[in-house]
């Protein structure tokens, strides 16, 4: 009988002392995120989080589509890739219902070419690449119209196309790529306007190496996407809150050198 009362009284304690551990276990939070500068923020990050009890895991993606869908079918928490004017854009698309958890960073895109090494050297004639969605495309045509290239539409907007080019004093031709394609191509185009990820990806420096660059007053800051509704999760919020500390801040200065530009 004494016995069996210590061995019910080891196990009661047993299960007590494991309690708090069980208690302690991390939350998961799966992000995606593209490689450059997103997943490295998010790996700089990630040892504050561990200590605030959030396993923070990384999942990179090489594309602009995959990231949303992924989110939306909940097999991520959230993603980092994207700028406001995409995320709405894309949720409208393909019917998501997502929304901005926190604004990061901007990455001012660029216009940028093996050929030439300034914009007076462009031909008439020229073959510019730009990235094929809409909002990113619509980004590099004000921005060559910003240079005084081409002229759009007075209401073209943040989602201008090509038909929407009124004046076009060279010429220039475009060829509409995928995003990720375009560092790719320089070799085969005269210049192409380039996501500010992909080309510190393609070992090109924006400060240096873009003919032309968006300046601070960008509308494009990129985000942490959530599912909406999610917002108030106790653990994005910690995600959102490590992501936005004076240290990160310090991190993208001294990382990117003025290639990524922190907004917070």
């Amino acid at each position: 009988m004494r016995r069996s009362v210590l061995s019910a009284l080891v196990l009661i304690g047993l299960l007590v002392a494991g309690a708090p551990l069980a208690a302690a276990q991390a939350t998961v939070l799966k992000v995606g995120a593209t490689p450059v500068p997103h997943a490295e923020v998010l790996e700089f990050v990630k040892p504050h989080l561990a200590a605030e009890g959030i396993d923070l895991q990384i999942v990179v993606f090489n594309d602009y589509v995959l990231p949303n869908l992924a989110l939306s079918d909940g097999e991520l928490d959230a993603n980092y890739f994207q700028h406001i004017p995409y995320l709405e854009t894309f949720s409208a698309d393909h019917r998501l219902d997502l929304e901005v958890l926190v604004k990061v960073h901007i990455e001012p895109i660029g216009l940028y070419s093996s050929r030439i090494s300034s914009l007076d050297q462009l031909p008439d004639g020229a073959q510019i690449a730009i990235p094929n969605d809409v909002t990113n495309g619509g980004r590099a045509l004000l921005l060559l119209q910003e240079a005084g290239l081409i002229t759009l539409r007075p209401d073209a907007g943040l989602e201008a196309t090509v038909l929407d080019i009124v004046e076009n004093p060279k010429r220039l031709r475009f060829r509409e790529l995928e995003a990720a394609m375009l560092p790719r191509a320089l070799a085969d185009v005269d210049a192409a306007v380039i996501n500010t990820n992909f080309a510190l990806e393609a070992g090109l420096n924006p400060v240096k190496d873009a003919l032309i660059i968006e300046g601070e007053e960008s509308p494009y800051a990129n985000v942490v996407a959530v599912r909406k509704g999610d917002t108030a999760n106790p653990a994005l919020q910690k995600l959102a809150e490590a992501l936005t500390r004076p240290e990160v801040r310090a991190f993208f200065l001294e990382t990117y050198g003025g290639a990524v530009v922190p907004v917070f």
